[in-house]
């Protein structure tokens, strides 16, 4: 991988991993496009520790207190009734689905699961139910003639139940093309939660599992010798800077705006994939795309 190929793959990865646009697309969709090798899986979940990163610093007051209280509450019965102590526990449960489905395709992930037909398929279908979830909480928050506004839970309201779908949601994520906030915040969407909390938890939820993953990755990638270190290390930089400028962008965003665009960029961005495998301009398999 050259210095070019890591800047521009970093700031895909800043720029697409918060938005419900599918990050793990957009840099295999990058390489394909400008004929490099696919960055591969394991590119991606280091990279993802950027990203990650500028969500720690970004939230860091809120995981300061959570993982306070959370700490308390495992020796002081009286903190564990405590929001920030039972946040500390959702996130632990909500992350179980991915721990177990990422180690148990982790073969597929990094194979078949790559495969661009796949990726055009769920980002059309996927779309599709963001902009329902989108559509729902908007006919909630505005209410009509007949009907007035429906009040939609916050993070107040966050119990084991729904910490365990929101992960199964963040799970999907684990294809290429779904998206891990747009599944776990539309998600949240379909269980009544206002946009803002569903996609406080979706960022949240993420710490434990991108930055396992991106270690994990990094154990294998040491001993493999075919990461190119100096490169991977830059993109993860990269991602980082533009990763914390998008995440401050979009929780202004979704406080009053709709998810429509996304919708409507992920069904064509999927038609025009299909398109272009279908009369052979782009090659569906991650290995023969190299160039």
């Amino acid at each position: 991988m050259s210095w070019f190929e890591s800047l521009v793959l970093g700031l895909v990865q800043g720029l697409t991993e918060f938005l419900p646009v599918s990050s793990s697309a957009h840099l295999r969709l990058t390489a394909a496009f400008s004929g490099w090798k696919d960055p591969g899986a394991a590119f991606t979940a280091i990279t993802q520790i950027g990203t990650e990163a500028a969500v720690l610093i970004y939230f860091r007051k809120d995981i300061g207190r959570i993982v306070s209280a959370w700490f308390r509450s495992l020796f002081d019965k009286a903190t564990r009734q405590d929001h920030d102590a039972q946040m500390g526990w959702l996130v632990i449960v909500g992350s179980i689905p991915i721990g177990v489905l990422g180690v148990t395709l982790k073969d597929q992930i990094e194979g078949p699961f790559r495969d661009l037909r796949i990726t055009a398929t769920m980002l059309i279908v996927v779309g599709v139910v963001i902009g329902i979830a989108d559509r729902l909480a908007a006919r909630d928050e505005t209410g009509g003639r007949h009907r007035a506004p429906k009040q939609r839970k916050t993070l107040e309201n966050l119990r084991a139940k729904d910490g365990l779908i929101f992960g199964l949601c963040q799970a999907c994520a684990l294809i290429p093309g779904v998206s891990r906030s747009g599944a776990t915040i539309s998600g949240g969407l379909f269980m009544g939660y206002k946009r803002e909390a569903a996609a406080r938890y979706s960022f949240l939820l993420a710490i434990p599992a991108v930055l396992a993953s991106g270690v994990f990755e990094l154990k294998d990638a040491a001993g493999s010798g075919h990461v190119s270190w100096g490169p991977t290390l830059f993109a993860t930089v990269i991602a980082f800077a533009s990763g914390y400028a998008v995440i401050a962008w979009f929780m202004k965003f979704i406080s009053s705006k709709s998810f429509m665009p996304f919708v409507w960029y992920r069904i064509a961005l999927g038609i025009v994939i299909i398109a272009l495998v279908t009369t052979g301009a782009l090659s569906p398999d991650a290995a023969e795309s190299a160039g």
